[in-house]
Formats: C-alpha cells, structure tokens, sequence
C-alpha cells in the first residue's frame, strides 16, 4: 500500500516523473544502438548490407541520446523516442538475411512476417514483465513515460522498453537468419483482413526460442550476480521501487554491452 501511494505521488511529481521517463528512454536508445553494433561488427551479417544506414542509425541513436536531458515535457521525450526508433528500424531490415518485405516497424495489423514476429515477442515480453510488476508489488497501470489510459499496463509498457532489443529484436534477427523460420510459416494478409500471422506450428517454435532467450543466465550489469533474464525484469521493477520510495535517487536502466 505504502508503495502504491508513492507511485501514485510520483506520477503527478512531473520533475520526478520525467526524469524515470528519460531514463527509461535512455536506456532503449543504448540497448538498441549496443545491438545494431553487434550486427555492425559481425563479417556473416554486415557482408553485403547497406551499412551506411546502420551507421547513420547508430550516430542517430547518439544524437538522440545526448538530447535527452534538455527535453522539458513528455511531448519532447516521445518525440525523440519516435526519430530514434524509427532511424533504428530503418537500420534493422539491413541485418535480415531473408527479405520478409519489413521496410518500416507497423504495429496495427502487422503487414509482414518480421512485424508479426516483433509484435508478437512485444506481448510476451509485456506478460513477463506484468508478473514481475505484480510479483514487486507495484501498480501496472500507473506509468510515468507512456499516457494513462484505461486497461493500459502504462508501467509494464514502461519497463519493457529498455529490453525490446535485447529479448525479441535480437530473437527475431536470430530466428530469421538461421532460417528457424521463414515465409511459408506465416499466413498471407489477404486471409486475414490485412494482417500477416504466423501459423501455429510456427507461434510453437516462436515461443519456444523466446523461453530460451529469457531464461539465458547472464552476470547482472549492476550486481554482477549470475540471474536469468526473466529475473532481471523483477530486478528492474524492484530497482524502480526504491527510487520510487526515495531510497534511491536515480532509475538506472538494465544495459548490456
């Protein structure tokens, strides 16, 4: 309850609000450009690929960066967030060794295989994070960078942000470039109003490589301590806990190099 009523407090502290919100923005930047990185370095991805555009995404996701601290509302914050992410995504169809028809990140419907895999891992990765929200105790709809809105998980969308790259972006880049999947596994938009979805054997094998990927065991950036990154989501939800309870006094982000 006592924790509750602080993040209640918080939510309308806007100082205090939009510095978690920066933080959390920050922390997507980074994990994202730390991800185009490691695809920019590998000889068996790059070869052959437009790296022009991952290298103006990784100086975009830079500049990006460096311009938070002097966003002064929400409204600024999203607005770099949007150029930042859709420079990513830009950058992020060059690292597919199969073309899948994704030229753009679309949400609603996904219009190709790649949007339907990230969308997918998206809602996976939001169940997982909403347990770790609860597990802490935390309200999930009481969020400080993305709007409130009725039945929106606002803080789990929150929290999420900072691991899309390392959980589903990275997953998806794996399954299509080992070939885990591949057009034939997902069914065609004209079936569907529009949308592209995957088939059931393949949602099987989606899930089934997701659970893998969060329960790889890494050393914790922070703690150093050996933890499965499912348990680094509780990790996160309890590190907000105590900034939002006044025992720390800065959201840290969960980054990897």
């Amino acid at each position: 309850g006592l924790l509750r009523q602080s993040q209640m407090e918080m939510v309308s502290d806007g100082p205090r609000k939009l510095a978690v919100a920066k933080e959390i923005v920050r922390g997507k930047f980074l994990n994202q450009r730390t991800l185009l990185m490691r695809y920019r370095r590998d000889p068996s991805t790059s070869s052959g690929r437009d790296l022009a555009s991952v290298d103006e995404a990784i100086k975009s996701l830079d500049e990006c960066s460096g311009k938070l601290d002097k966003a002064e509302d929400a409204g600024s914050l999203f607005g770099l967030e949007g150029y930042g992410s859709a420079r990513y995504f830009r950058a992020f169809k060059e690292l597919l060794k199969q073309d899948l028809g994704f030229t753009a990140r679309v949400r609603r419907p996904p219009t190709d295989p790649i949007n339907s895999m990230l969308s997918f891992g998206y809602t996976l990765l939001t169940y997982n994070m909403q347990s770790a929200v609860s597990v802490v105790g935390l309200d999930p709809f009481l969020g400080y960078l993305h709007v409130i809105e009725y039945s929106r998980p606002s803080l789990v969308l929150d929290l999420i942000e900072e691991f899309r790259p390392i959980i589903v972006d990275s997953l998806v880049l794996r399954i299509v470039n080992t070939n885990i999947l591949s057009e034939s596994d997902f069914q065609k938009p004209e079936t569907q109003g529009g949308m592209v979805l995957l088939s059931q054997e393949a949602i099987k094998k989606f899930v089934h490589h997701y659970e893998e990927r969060v329960q790889t065991v890494i050393q914790h950036p922070t703690t150093s301590h050996q933890v499965n990154y499912r348990r680094c989501f509780e990790l996160q939800a309890r590190q907000l806990a105590r900034v939002i309870l006044g025992q720390e006094s800065k959201y840290k982000p969960f980054l990897v190099k």
